[in-house]
């Protein structure tokens, strides 16, 4: 008499699973291939854009605010891409017939979006809320670096797991007044960023999230 362990419907199910086990280290391996790419963790990224945007000079020299572009980073867990139209609030008139430009008047012409690269990119099983952030004093030069100074922007910071659980567990390094979120040049008064922090983190009833579930969601 035939013993069988499972029942004769099981046999259905045999290349389904042949397949899992073909198919998933590949899937493994391409999570681990995307998670370690220049895109999302090799500081020193550094994309030519469609435009060439100097943030040296409109951050830098010019000393634009950073939200005037990225107007959604206080209210939104994502920093806006400028539309056009920001740009051209200031190039219909200034500097409108440089050659530097043509794809900024192209994309003003068409309506077509510039397509802009991203440079600080994270993966897709990662949650990153820039209003969370900004609203609760963290500049943006803690993530971003100097933007003021980069001609082309490039990627500073690891974004690994690590570095920002760092930054979960010890807040008070990286905490500054919410009136100097935006200012590259910020240094802590008297230079004690620590002390500063421990009373911002108390003042803005910052917790140190480390679950998982902060990030992954």
């Amino acid at each position: 008499m035939d013993f069988f362990v499972f029942p004769r419907w099981v046999n259905r199910l045999r290349p389904a699973l042949a397949a899992a086990v073909v198919l998933a280290p590949v899937y493994a391996v391409a999570v681990v291939y995307y998670g370690c790419s220049p895109k999302t963790t090799d500081i020193g990224y550094q994309p030519t854009q469609p435009v060439a945007y100097s943030h040296a000079m409109h951050a830098g020299d010019l000393g634009m605010d950073c939200r005037y572009c990225h107007n959604t980073v206080e209210i939104a867990p994502h920093a806006a891409v400028p539309p056009t139209q920001t740009c051209m609030n200031c190039h219909a008139t200034l500097r409108a017939q440089s050659d530097k430009n043509i794809p900024v008047r192209e994309s003003y012409a068409t309506g077509m979006p510039i397509q802009w690269m991203r440079v600080h990119d994270i993966p897709n099983y990662e949650y990153f809320n820039h209003s969370a952030h900004v609203t609760r004093g963290i500049g943006c030069v803690s993530c971003h670096g100097r933007i003021d100074k980069m001609e082309v922007v490039r990627q500073e910071k690891l974004l690994t797991m690590g570095w920002c659980l760092d930054c979960h567990r010890n807040p008070e390094q990286n905490l500054r007044p919410l009136d100097a979120i935006t200012e590259m040049d910020w240094v802590p008064p008297e230079g004690d960023q620590l002390a500063l922090g421990r009373r911002l983190k108390e003042e803005y009833g910052i917790r140190s999230l480390t679950d998982c579930w902060v990030c992954h969601r």
